[in-house]
């Protein structure tokens, strides 16, 4: 079941099956107007509403029967998601989601694929749905993002193996740095980081997996490396977690729970947890309505949980308005003014097929 879930992450890939050499550039694209009250405040110290767009382009070059080119290139702009109510400042960024050689081999009940170059994080299971097309509400679960989050929604360099065999399904990962703590190739402070998972799928439809990473996350001018602390490559970072993921007739059900411990010498080492779970129910052909509920608790500040509600309404094949609100709570909130509302339009679109 996860590897039917890669082939869904980049529709690409099913030029596959289909030609030896060729060519597929698909994509999608999302605008988005967000209310939060949020936004006035600092850093941002703007108007209540404001807009914003993410698209995100999987081209796909078949170099032959067993060997391809993958990417996912994200273009969007800032603010769009909630972590950007935190930051100051307005723009447009690019952002290299995957870029990766691939070898493939298929079999009657298993396969094998060997991938090298810029990869999503293999830890975890949200990262697999989170193209806007795919994840039916506008947010995400609480340990995924952009900036200081527990996985990064950014590539990492490196080189990762999938395989399945019957209903087992298995990755490892070697990357360049944390998920935790994502550095580029032309970064200080480059440190490998192991990980892996493995999933089991009961029956059609209902599949149970675990993962878990390790290695150094911290560098030396990140905020929280002190002053005569321990080398960074000597201050490890584990964190394991497990997911669900059920599906039958109208129903979808999606859950996480993940574990983070990052280690200091100088201070007590700093842990987290956090989970989530998420619903979505077809209504009609045209209407869907989804919920995720989710927590995160840290042995340093207090945590908070979020509630997300939204519904879905397709006018055609290839489009979905999405409306949603987001509520979060806890000791540090007040009131509304962290509450989120968000309309979105997502577009996706198959621009290129070309094999032969």
């Amino acid at each position: 079941m996860r590897l039917l879930l890669i082939v869904t992450a980049l529709p690409g890939l099913a030029l596959a099956q289909e030609a030896s050499v060729g060519f597929d550039l698909r994509g999608s694209l999302s605008t988005s107007a967000i209310y939060s009250q949020e936004l006035q405040e600092a850093p941002r110290n703007g108007q209540p509403v404001t807009g914003g767009f993410q698209g995100i382009l999987y081209p796909t070059i078949k170099l032959g029967s067993h060997w391809s080119a993958n990417g996912a290139i994200q273009v969007r702009s800032r603010p769009n998601f909630t972590e950007d109510f935190y930051t100051q400042g307005y723009g447009i960024r690019g952002d290299v989601l995957q870029a990766n050689l691939s070898y493939s081999r298929f079999w009657d009940r298993g396969s094998v694929v060997a991938r090298a170059g810029m990869l999503s994080s293999a830890f975890g299971s949200f990262l697999l749905r989170y193209d806007p097309g795919v994840n039916p509400l506008p947010g995400m679960p609480l340990s995924y993002g952009y900036y200081g989050k527990g996985v990064t929604n950014l590539g990492l360099m490196g080189a990762q193996v999938d395989a399945t065999a019957g209903r087992f399904d298995f990755r490892t990962q070697f990357v360049n740095s944390s998920p935790s703590n994502r550095r580029s190739i032309f970064d200080h402070d480059q440190y490998g980081n192991w990980a892996g998972g493995v999933g089991f799928t009961i029956k059609q439809g209902f599949r149970v997996g675990a993962s878990a990473f390790r290695g150094p996350y911290l560098h030396r001018q990140f905020a929280h490396y002190f002053p005569g602390e321990a080398k960074p490559k000597d201050l490890p970072a584990t964190a394991y977690g497990i997911d669900a993921q059920w599906g039958s007739g109208p129903w979808n059900l999606y859950g996480e729970w993940q574990h983070f411990e990052m280690q200091y010498k100088l201070i007590p080492t700093f842990t987290e947890h956090t989970g989530y779970v998420e619903a979505r129910r077809v209504l009609s052909p045209r209407w869907f309505a989804a919920t995720r509920i989710g927590y995160i608790r840290t042995s340093a500040y207090a945590g908070y949980e979020s509630y997300e509600l939204g519904a879905g309404f397709r006018p055609n094949r290839l489009q979905i308005l999405k409306f949603g609100y987001q509520i979060q709570h806890g000791p540090y909130m007040r009131g509304t003014r962290d509450n989120v509302a968000v309309v979105q339009l997502v577009t996706n679109f198959h621009a290129v097929s070309i094999g032969h």
